[in-house]
């Protein structure tokens, strides 16, 4: 498994940005950074971000449980040259100097052997019930629907009937009403008398 990371324009010259490089060619990642981090070279911190880089390529693309940065090396590190840019320097007598500031073009590739692990029996487990999950005849689909229909239809017929009894009580209601004022009137009226 590789990854690669790339570093455009680099404002540095290529030559110098290739002493740097001979010096963590071929090491592992970590041994790479622990060198560079002590390297008095100005071309030692973007070679390292750019060594990273590659590293957390090749983890987002393997995943961190397949593969460790400490199981990474150094497989290529190429530095190329960019564009020059053409400047000028002022001179005594209305005299002109050009020279050329370089850029580099710097390609860091990283590899390792990721570990295949064999999946644990839950994960086996549940492999299998997903998967006969997901196979289903079709006769079971249609009858699970069929039930589903038939208690959407109970659950409406049940509903009718109940408030058919409550609107049935409603009107029910004033006329006993009606006659229990009767009697107590009548009540209220045989104790006046």
């Amino acid at each position: 498994m590789q990854a690669t990371a790339r570093l455009k324009y680099l404002m540095m010259s290529p030559r110098k940005v290739r002493r740097v490089v001979t010096l963590v060619k071929g090491k592992s990642v970590d041994e790479a950074l622990s060198i560079l981090k002590f390297t008095n070279k100005a071309a030692a911190a973007p070679l390292a971000k750019t060594i990273q880089s590659a590293t957390a390529n090749a983890l987002a693309v393997e995943g961190t449980s397949r593969i460790k940065a400490e199981d990474l090396s150094i497989a290529l590190i190429q530095v190329d040259e960019g564009p020059r840019a053409k400047r000028i320097r002022f001179r005594a007598m209305g005299r002109v100097f050009r020279y050329k500031k370089r850029f580099a073009h710097l390609t860091v590739v990283v590899e390792g052997d990721p570990q295949v692990e064999a999946p644990s029996k839950k994960q086996r487990a549940t492999k299998k019930k997903d998967v006969q999950d997901t196979v289903k005849p079709a006769k079971e689909a249609g009858s699970k629907a069929k039930a589903a229909a038939k208690k959407k239809t109970t659950k409406k017929a049940v509903k009718k009937p109940a408030a058919k009894k409550t609107a049935a009580k409603k009107t029910a209601a004033p006329k006993a009403d009606a006659k229990t004022k009767k009697a107590k009137s009548g009540d209220a009226d045989e104790g006046e008398k």
